[in-house]
């Protein structure tokens, strides 16, 4: 377990979750939420910071131009999508600017959770060094020739759009050498739920000991 709060008994158990594209992290989150524990994701903590009028949105535009903000204000996530993942110069500029504020804002929402533990969705958790964030560092892990499969599924995606992608993440060898504990998602929905519950009660007892 890493240093936190929580090893010094002043904060709860905070379990990292993460895995590649396509591995079912959304799913897994929902089922944690479904058991009344606290998610915090930090996708949505993204799409919140650069929603029209928050000040994130004006240093992205000032740093990329004004082309990628759409008629109605908004951010043009497609096209900054596109560009990100084909120049590592522009991803890292788009980090430099977010990573920070959502790191902030995930160890504010942290200090106000009064569960014994809590979920924090962080796609790229080990790309990002943020492992020093969580407690516990769970990999939603499926092989890569599913990860492909379900993502041209879900998003209606060419193999060539879904490989950069996969190209700046962690890679699978590296992600479940970091894990702590792994769920692997190549079965059905009941039972993935199986599997979060029996670690829900695994996290509850490590919460309890501490």
């Amino acid at each position: 377990m890493r240093a936190s709060k929580h090893a010094s008994g002043t904060g709860p158990l905070v379990v990292g979750l993460t895995g590649g594209i396509g591995s079912g992290k959304s799913t897994c989150a929902a089922l944690f939420s479904g058991l009344g524990v606290p998610v915090i994701d930090a996708d949505e903590l993204a799409h919140a910071l650069v929603a029209p009028g928050e000040p994130a949105l004006a240093d992205i535009i000032t740093a990329f131009g004004p082309e990628y903000l759409a008629a109605d204000g908004s951010l043009d996530r497609g096209m900054l999508r596109q560009q990100v993942f084909a120049e590592p110069a522009s991803r890292h500029r788009l980090e430099a600017i977010l990573h920070p504020l959502i790191r902030k804002n995930i160890i504010e929402l942290v200090g106000f959770v009064e569960t014994p533990y809590c979920i924090v969705s962080i796609p790229l958790l080990l790309e990002t060094g943020q492992t020093d964030l969580v407690d516990r560092i769970l990999v939603i892990d499926v092989p890569e020739a599913l990860q492909l499969s379900r993502t041209a599924a879900r998003d209606r995606l060419a193999m060539d759009e879904i490989r950069p992608v996969l190209e700046t993440q962690a890679g699978r060898s590296t992600r479940l050498a970091a894990a702590d504990d792994v769920i692997s998602n190549t079965g059905s929905l009941d039972e993935l739920a199986a599997k979060v519950q029996a670690l829900h009660r695994e996290y509850l007892s490590l919460s309890a000991r501490n």
